[in-house]
């Protein structure tokens, strides 16, 4: 008679490691540790790397700075008078903070603006950390700011990150402002 009972069941076998690839060598340092602690030890070669010495040139070359970062002057409630509202050409005030991110960008723009109209317009900077009486006279609640000014009076104001255009446009309009 035939037996009505199931085979016995085998379990799946364990995998084995694999064999390291071609590419990886095993130290020959780390061969007796990996036998002996069932392969569990980094087992690839650490290899140094010779550095080779790159040749300089005999004269280091001049570097030429390209940044018109300083075409605009740093104003303070100290210099504001004289150089702000006592000025016989039109200003550009431009109120910022160091930790403003989009204060940056108008940096840029402003410089931008201060090289294209050189002696038509002067260029300040505000620092309203350092000086927040004269941005809380002007009501500056947030940065940046430019602020146009011509014959010692306010005329008008950008505030925000604006593209060059929309500052362009506005001292186009102070500059053709009749005197007072």
């Amino acid at each position: 008679m035939a037996s009505s009972l199931p085979a016995p069941l085998s379990l799946p076998r364990p995998r084995t490691r694999a064999a390291p690839r071609a590419f990886l060598s095993q130290s020959p340092s780390h061969r007796h540790l990996s036998r002996s602690t069932g392969g569990l030890s980094f087992p690839f070669r650490f290899r140094t790397l010779k550095l080779r010495r790159v040749p300089s040139a005999p004269h280091p070359l001049p570097l030429k700075v390209l940044c018109a970062r300083y075409s605009r002057d740093l104003v303070t409630k100290e210099s504001w008078e004289k150089s702000i509202l006592n000025s016989t050409t039109p200003v550009l005030v431009e109120f910022f903070a160091s930790w403003c991110g989009p204060c940056r960008m108008v940096h840029r723009v402003i410089d931008e603006i201060s090289a294209d109209y050189a002696g038509r317009l002067k260029c300040f900077v505000l620092n309203t950390d350092n000086d927040s009486q004269i941005a809380e006279d002007y009501e500056i609640k947030a940065v940046p700011v430019v602020l146009l000014f011509k014959d010692g009076v306010k005329r008008d104001a950008v505030v925000g990150t604006m593209p060059k255009e929309f500052y362009v446009a506005a001292i186009e309009k102070v500059l053709e402002l009749p005197l007072k």
